[in-house]
């Protein structure tokens, strides 16, 4: 559906955000792209949706019928739908007005218009809500009419951009089931996030990047057994703390009641989030 071939972009000419990116993402997967601020996400994006020009590698955009094309092709982006970080709403219109005016730009007119964002509205579940103004939203029924206006035109392809940001509990959650529904109908999703915990639940596959490269790219179990390193065990013994790595963390509880009183422990479980800090350092980013 989507590959990425040596993607090359440079801001300076001489740095390079992005620096020979190659992955594919299969028909109806939902694809994570992970990486701290700075690591040439948003650049592959903007490159992957056609906003910016690459230097050197290339983007092909496939469809149900097996052909492909770049993203800059006005009939290649009319499969893509983007629901950018930024929200891409206008406060003094209604949800319908914005639905309505996004339908238009991708060309819907009439009966079609009219079915598609009522379709997107009730998708997200602001059908309700339609007729009021976008600033008397939540920032979670923003976030929902975002990602509306980025399904109206039915696309095969979405690229969702930190797409929970700012939303209550509830919204996120209604968000995840709606990422979920939409590949169920079909779709493939590009997903960024700094949320390792979005990732692990609704990624098929993971990239993650830092410094303009992919460091690693496989399965969340797949990453976790290649990056996550051992289990820790934490144990309340002899009046302070212990952490020890192990491959067998039973066993080591075992041990360490044979050798004294274990008052306390709990077992940490290599999960995504150690596997980027591994992959990608501890080191704070601006």
């Amino acid at each position: 559906m989507l590959t990425v071939s040596g993607l090359i972009k440079s801001y300076d000419g001489v740095r390079r955000a992005v620096d020979g990116v190659t992955f594919e993402v299969k028909a109806r997967e939902i694809f994570g792209l992970l990486g701290p601020n700075g690591a040439g996400k948003s650049t592959t994006i903007h490159v992957a949706v056609g906003l910016l020009a690459p230097d050197g590698g290339q983007v092909r955009i496939g469809d149900a019928g097996g052909s492909s094309g770049p993203p800059t092709d006005p009939a290649v982006r009319s499969r893509v739908g983007v629901a950018p970080q930024a929200l891409a709403i206008y406060e003094e219109l209604t949800g319908e007005e914005n639905i309505r005016f996004f339908a238009q730009l991708q060309g819907l007119r009439g009966a079609e218009l009219r079915n598609r964002t009522a379709a997107a509205l009730q998708f997200v579940e602001l059908h309700d809500r339609r007729r009021d103004l976008a600033r008397t939203y939540s920032g979670g029924m923003k976030r929902r009419l975002n990602l509306a206006a980025a399904i109206v035109h039915d696309p095969q392809l979405l690229f969702l951009d930190e797409p929970t940001v700012g939303v209550d509990p509830q919204s996120r959650n209604a968000i995840f089931e709606n990422i979920l529904a939409l590949r169920e109908r079909g779709l493939t999703v590009v997903y960024t996030t700094h949320y390792m915990e979005e990732a692990q639940r609704l990624c098929d596959r993971v990239a993650i990047m830092d410094q303009g490269r992919i460091l690693a790219l496989d399965t969340v179990d797949g990453l976790v057994r290649a990056h996550g390193g051992k289990s820790v065990v934490v144990a309340a013994v002899d009046g302070h703390e212990a952490r020890i790595e192990s491959d067998d963390p039973i066993g080591e509880l075992v041990r360490l009641k044979q050798s004294g009183p274990l008052r306390d422990f709990r077992l940490e479980q290599p999960n995504l989030e150690r596997v980027f800090l591994n992959l990608t350092g501890r080191q704070l980013r601006d």
